[in-house]
């Protein structure tokens, strides 16, 4: 299985303890600091990889340190950075992600995240790969408007394709972008709190009747957290699956190993209930380890995890 993985680059930098929420005037002292391969797009690329996937990642990042650093990371976990472009005149993002084990808060400095256009997509990979996915569509600016056309054409070249949301920065959570791309996605993977917010809705059973009825022609799996995940897709029943029970070190990349899991075990025939379970395993081996890449997923691990 070949993925192309289009989309954001920076860093993580990992804070950890039990009081880590910063106040104003105010020094604490942490438990602990790691700096790490960030965004939800290229923890997808490197869980892929760790799964066995071919993966291409399509970025941009700055001529800096942490850009670099971006690059080697890739590299060491198995994933090609070909298509990478590197610019003097641009700054490589940066995540601080507040972790309190169960749960984190983050604040992010953009730099090259939302910059990635149809110019640094080259053609010919579309039509190489079997899947294209990407992370962050709400910070992914530039591209947000060219999706629609850049999955019509990667579906009718006979590929599959799977995008997640990601938190909207602004508050507005506007839809209407979203329900457009839809009818031309395979797999749409936000979680739960963002599949409400973009639908103004209540409780996920209310998320059902909300989505555009000629739109989803996919399927949908949402993300939640403790609670494991569901599937929807319309006509048939919705499928559940309970997240596993492991000791949780960090929640950084769990959803975007989720997605990771979801993609390879799609492409390789899994389906249902199955398939659900497969990507729930790879996200709670995920939550093993600091940072989103970790504790990455193996076919291995997860069979283990399923099994027991």
């Amino acid at each position: 299985m070949k993925v192309a993985v289009l989309g954001e680059l920076n860093v993580d930098m990992i804070l950890t303890g039990s009081d880590i929420m910063p106040e104003m005037n105010r020094e604490k002292l942490l438990d602990g600091m790691e700096i790490v391969l960030g965004s939800s797009s290229a923890i997808t690329a490197c869980a892929l990889a760790s799964l066995g996937a071919e993966v291409e990642f399509v970025s941009l990042v700055g001529d800096d340190d942490f850009g670099r650093f971006c690059l080697a990371e890739l590299q060491r976990m198995g994933v090609s950075t070909q298509f990478v472009s590197v610019d003097a005149e641009l700054r490589t993002g940066i995540t601080l992600s507040f972790s309190a084990g169960g749960d984190r808060s983050l604040l992010t400095y953009p730099g090259t995240i939302p910059l990635l256009a149809p110019e640094h997509i080259p053609e010919a990979l579309l039509e190489e790969v079997d899947h294209v996915h990407f992370g962050s569509y709400f910070l992914q600016t530039r591209m947000r408007e060219e999706w629609v056309s850049l999955f019509a054409r990667v579906q009718s070249l006979g590929k599959t394709t799977s995008f997640d949301t990601g938190w909207d920065v602004s508050g507005e959570w506007q839809h209407e972008g979203i329900d457009r791309l839809l009818p031309v996605t395979d797999l749409f993977i936000p979680s739960e709190e963002e599949l409400m917010h973009l639908y103004r809705a209540e409780a996920l059973d209310d998320v059902w009747a909300a989505l555009p009825p000629e739109a989803l022609t996919g399927r949908v799996a949402v993300k939640c957290g403790s609670q494991g995940a569901v599937m929807f897709k319309r006509n048939e029943p919705l499928i559940q699956a309970p997240a596993y029970s492991v000791d949780v070190k960090d929640t950084t990349g769990a959803g975007d190993c989720f997605n990771a899991g979801l993609i390879y075990g799609y492409g390789t025939g899994l389906r249902g209930e199955e398939l659900l379970r497969f990507a729930c395993a790879c996200g709670a081996l995920s939550v093993q380890g600091i940072g989103g890449t970790g504790s990455l997923p193996t076919v291995a691990g997860v069979e283990r995890l399923m099994q027991r």
